[in-house]
């Protein structure tokens, strides 16, 4: 079994570093499948080894209803898909929310690292996008916003496909661990509706989904 499949990811989404959505999705996905082929190897050898459900807050990873409000959704899509469950909190009074994570420690120390890399690569997007703009008024922000919240729909439906294909597989390995799921149920589910939601941008909503969605996985993780 690889003893260090955790790092071989970190370095897998760090090779990856172009904003390029080909690229991005590809390490995305892969990470994913070594997640899930590491978990096969666990079953495998009968791993008795009981890991502890953590809890935490995802260090200096913030956001608002009007700074971008599309890590919630970003951020709940990938930790489904790698096992855990996320969640936001904040202080009371405040509009920030940090954003949390309850899962098996292995699941949730990989999850936070393909959270953080998805929430990079959507924020080199949308900085291009007001460079190209020249400002960052109301109209700009919406854009972006709704490219994200594209972004996080696309994510999503790439990983459940990847899921359908990988069902005889490795598919029901990545399903959420019971105690993951008795943990996270004693959390709120307080409503969160940032402004942009009722004012998407259609096309921009559209490149961000596309750009979750479609991928070449060979292309930069050969090379990886």
């Amino acid at each position: 079994m690889e003893k260090n499949y955790k790092e071989k990811i970190k370095k897998l989404l760090a090779l990856a570093q172009s904003p390029n959505e080909h690229e991005a999705r590809a390490a995305l996905l892969k990470a994913r499948e070594l997640m899930a082929e590491h978990k096969l190897s666990e079953a495998e050898i009968k791993d008795v080894e009981k890991q502890k459900v953590k809890d935490f807050i995802i260090d200096g990873l913030t956001c608002s209803k009007r700074l971008d409000p599309w890590i919630i959704p970003l951020s709940a899509a990938i930790a489904e898909n790698y096992c855990c469950s996320s969640y936001r909190n904040h202080k009371y009074g405040k509009q920030m929310q940090y954003i949390g994570i309850i899962g098996l420690e292995d699941d949730a120390e990989i999850c936070e690292a393909v959270i953080r890399y998805a929430v990079d690569c959507v924020r080199a997007h949308n900085k291009e996008t007001r460079k190209e703009y020249g400002s960052y008024s109301y109209y700009v922000r919406n854009i972006c916003d709704s490219y994200g919240y594209g972004f996080a729909v696309g994510v999503d439906d790439m990983y459940k496909q990847q899921q359908k294909d990988n069902e005889d597989g490795w598919g029901l390995v990545m399903i959420m661990p019971q105690e993951v799921k008795e943990a996270s149920g004693r959390l709120g589910h307080q409503p969160f509706q940032a402004r942009t939601e009722d004012t998407i941008n259609g096309s921009a909503y559209t490149r961000g989904f596309y750009d979750g969605k479609k991928f070449d996985p060979t292309r930069r993780i050969q090379e990886a």
